[in-house]
């Protein structure tokens, strides 16, 4: 995903398991109180804590994932 790539500075042949190793993650099954967002809802986290904002993704209508 470009914005997570951005946030991380990852380049294109990054594997899966190298960004593992600087990122936390969190899945959520989301249900909102009124009228909104229900389903998966995903936080990252560098593994330093910094001024930067966790990203949180979420999946659209046609089940892709997206930034929030």
């Amino acid at each position: 995903m470009p914005a997570v790539r951005e946030a991380w500075g990852l380049t294109d042949d990054v594997t899966t398991p190298e960004f593992a190793s600087v990122v936390y993650g969190a899945k959520f099954n989301f249900l909102s109180g009124g009228p909104g967002y229900s389903g998966d809802l995903f936080l990252l986290q560098g593994d330093a804590i910094t001024e930067a904002a966790p990203i949180v993704l979420r999946r659209n209508r046609d089940g892709h994932l997206i930034v929030c």
